[in-house]
């Protein structure tokens, strides 16, 4: 079984590099599932159901959403009827939405769970805690993902720690920068602190240069706006063995 994990997808330029690179990433690593985080996928802030179904068309299987999951109020409108997408588990029980899902594939039972961190975050129940509770409803699944959406390095870390040996992988978002550290804990789970950004090359964090560095000259308010241009793909490749323990996770880039 071989899982394809696509970092934060930003706006326009982000759908496009998806568009551009995905056929070939699957056809070359013979990808079973792809999963992408698209909390920025629409205007950089937030998902719409027109967005989300463009990047279904591209070959995303599922979504995973963070801490600008509610940005776009469309949302409302479909995150309970699409059964592909799921937001932060530990978000309040009356929050719209799922915080994961139970999926079949290539004859393996697949639990993907979405978290946030609370380092740096807004307020949200323990994830770890959360995620023990849920433990018991999942642990008779092959395979366990978890897409990590937290800004602390040490808290993503941490808890990939925690459940090492309880699920197949930990893969952390948010940061939109990705890391240098894929590699399996001693128990089994892959791991990697971010998958970092699928957006416009020429970005910061998937939006234009100048208005950052606006923002970092006069620390007065600024609108971003997602950058343009050049793309580039970050993701995660994820490979199990036959029986659907992690033996390679390595990131695949594409830029033009």
């Amino acid at each position: 079984m071989n899982i394809l994990f696509v970092g934060d997808i930003v706006g326009r330029a982000g759908r496009r590099a998806v568009r551009i690179f995905l056929d070939k990433i699957i056809e070359n690593n013979k990808v079973n599932l792809v999963i992408a985080n698209g909390e920025n996928a629409a205007g950089g802030f937030g998902i719409t159901q027109k967005v989300a179904e463009e990047l279904y068309s591209y070959g995303i299987d599922y979504l995973t959403m963070g801490n600008h999951t509610w940005d776009n109020k469309d949302i409302f409108n479909f995150i309970d009827d699409d059964k592909k997408i799921i937001r932060p588990l530990n978000y309040p029980e009356n929050n719209p939405g799922r915080g994961w899902i139970s999926i079949k594939r290539n004859g393996a039972k697949i639990a993907l769970v979405n978290l946030i961190g609370q380092v740096y975050m807004q307020s949200n129940d323990s994830p770890y805690h959360k995620f023990m509770n849920l433990y018991p409803k999942i642990k008779d699944h092959d395979i366990i993902l978890v897409d990590f959406h937290a800004e602390a390095t040490g808290e993503k870390i941490a808890f990939a720690r925690a459940v090492d040996g309880l699920v197949t992988a930990v893969i952390g978002s948010h940061t939109h920068v990705q890391t240098n550290d894929a590699q399996i804990f001693p128990e089994g789970t892959a791991y990697i602190t971010d998958a970092g950004l699928t957006a416009a090359k020429d970005s910061i964090l998937g939006m234009k240069v100048e208005k950052m560095v606006e923002k970092m000259k006069t620390s007065l308010p600024v609108s971003y706006e997602v950058a343009t241009g050049s793309v580039s793909l970050n993701s995660v490749f994820l490979q199990l063995n036959k029986d659907y323990k992690s033996k390679k996770i390595m990131v695949i880039n594409k830029n033009n």
